[in-house]
């Protein structure tokens, strides 16, 4: 076994953790609403949201894979570059994970893909159309999952109305657990291909595998795709709570038909985006849905928290190509010193990311902090969840 052959393998590992983080980073976009509302008990949504990630592997195609893929021009590409970008969106999704804010792994990876394709080769290295598709869906699908779960919520309460329902009637509730399913199902389809992308671009530029025979488009081995799409629903069924904890409890006071419109806004953004190979971010989608439905509900939003979440999705992408930069270049040292850089900015990573894992919180502490309606009503004062929240009616 040659050493290109042992050090696209490690790369490839080091993309399906990459994959993981963006499982659990990302849970919170599917299963927030249902287990904000008690629709679905905490303890069960990683596992329901996770199946739901993996049956996308049976559907979907590999448009959004392509995109990712052609990031950087294949000439540009190798390990070196693969590594840069993908340590740091493992390092940006872990940062953002600790301290509970939803931003995008989509655009982290794009992020270090960029920087390292920057420190590589320069602006000639970048395909910009791609870099543009992807900066597209960063205004494009915030503004449309938020404008369709704002109808949705009307609808939903125009039947509300007719049917003479109460919010959290089972009804509403199968309705969410349906459409948390599209959501998990649409979140595997888009992120599970990010890294499908990675790891079709580094087998490109190492020689192991090739182009389509339009010439544009990039063989996806078949293991690869199925690796992705384990290593995502591994990380979402692993949990993520933090960001659930976010999206669930703190940017508006959700019930089970304010959740079921927020599902449907994100699902629609999440699928459109994937029809036509936009590598959007599930997390602006499914938190702007949640915003969304907040605003349509008349329950309103914590904007506090609104504004630090948008301020995380306008400094991920240049800040995880100023993460990739910098690794990169540490990369091309002469060997002894790659290696000692390297070498420790990982050993430290990795014992900070194992000691993070190990001291969060997990679904029973989740479980716990949920307002029942009875407090719900009474406002409880000093909650630490509805705190900042506009009064409940």
């Amino acid at each position: 076994m040659d050493l290109l052959l042992i050090t696209v393998i490690a790369v490839v590992a080091i993309a399906l953790i990459f994959d993981f983080t963006n499982g659990f980073h990302d849970a919170a976009n599917s299963v927030a609403t249902v287990v904000a509302t008690r629709a679905l008990p905490a303890k069960w949504a990683p596992g329901f949201s996770a199946f739901f990630n993996f049956a996308a592997y049976f559907v979907v195609g590999t448009a959004v894979a392509n995109t990712v893929a052609k990031t950087v021009k294949a000439e540009y590409g190798g390990v070196a570059l693969a590594f840069a970008a993908l340590f740091a969106a493992i390092a940006w999704n872990y940062a953002t994970w600790r301290f509970g804010m939803p931003s995008s792994s989509s655009h982290a990876i794009i992020g270090g893909l960029v920087g390292a394709g920057l420190a590589a080769g320069g602006l000639e290295a970048i395909d910009w159309s791609s870099v543009e598709k992807a900066a597209l869906g960063i205004v494009v699908s915030p503004a449309v999952a938020f404008g369709i779960a704002f109808a949705a919520m009307y609808l939903v309460l125009g039947i509300q109305w007719l049917t003479k329902l109460h919010d959290d009637h089972v009804i509403f509730k199968g309705f969410q657990l349906v459409s948390a399913a599209a959501v998990s199902f649409g979140h595997g389809a888009n992120d599970a291909q990010k890294t499908m992308g990675v790891i079709a671009a580094l087998l490109l530029g190492a020689g192991y595998t090739e182009l389509a025979e339009d010439g544009s488009t990039v063989v996806v081995p078949e293991w690869a795709a199925f690796a992705a799409y384990a290593a995502i629903a591994l990380g979402t069924l692993w949990g993520g709570w933090k960001i659930i904890e976010t999206m669930g409890l703190r940017i508006t006071t959700l019930h089970a038909n304010s959740g079921t419109a927020a599902n449907i806004g994100a699902t629609t953004a999440i699928f459109g985006a994937t029809a036509v190979g936009m590598p959007i971010s599930t997390t602006h989608a499914a938190a702007s849905s949640i915003v969304g439905a907040g605003v349509g509900s008349g329950k309103g939003a914590n904007w506090k928290v609104v504004g630090e979440m948008l301020i995380a999705w306008v400094i991920t992408i240049p800040s995880a190509a100023t993460i990739s930069f910098v690794m990169f270049k540490l990369t091309q040292l002469p060997t002894i010193g790659a290696w000692i850089a390297v070498g420790t900015i990982l050993v430290l990573f990795g014992t900070w990311a194992v000691w993070a894992m190990l001291h969060t919180i997990h679904a029973d502490d989740v479980a716990a902090e949920i307002p029942d309606e009875a407090e719900l009503a009474e406002h409880v004062p000093g909650h630490p969840h509805l705190e900042g929240r506009p009064p409940v009616d």
